[in-house]
């Protein structure tokens, strides 16, 4: 009975945040969790977590406890990733989304990568990325459309 209502609020919970409705969500996924703690669970309260509360770090160890218990489980990463994006670490969220389709194509996953794009050469090769030179000649160049 308990697990049949904690599986009930997990999928509401999923529902609300697929209608953007983040609050809502974190009260469902705590009050499942709090019914049957499963790793698929604590990686969505996780997210709710960072997102809503800001919580990052706090957020970051509870979806690396479920990583650690369903290291196959390709959600866990995805959720994983987007707490890093919501701490603006941009390079660590794409090692962890890549991650993540090592262990099972996920859909959710392949639109993130695809929404943060990739970064296209530098301007000057035989420079480094960070070159002031770079740099700007590339912001020059992106901002007229001629890259």
């Amino acid at each position: 009975m308990e697990q049949n209502k904690a599986k009930e609020l997990f999928e509401k919970g999923l529902q609300a945040l697929s209608s953007d409705e983040p609050v809502r969500a974190l009260s469902l996924f705590e009050r499942a969790f709090s019914i049957e703690p499963l790793p698929v669970i604590k990686s969505y309260l996780a997210y709710c977590i960072a997102r809503e509360r800001g919580q990052v770090s706090h957020a970051i160890s509870l979806c690396e406890e479920a990583v650690a218990v369903e290291k196959d489980n390709p959600l866990h990463y995805l959720n994983l990733g987007r707490i890093y994006l919501i701490k603006r670490d941009k390079v660590k969220a794409i090692q962890i989304f890549r991650s993540g389709l090592k262990h099972g194509i996920h859909p959710e996953i392949i639109e993130e990568l695809e929404r943060l794009g990739t970064r296209k050469k530098p301007v000057i090769p035989f420079l480094k990325r960070k070159n002031p030179i770079n740099k700007y000649l590339g912001l020059v160049l992106s901002r007229l459309g001629l890259r």
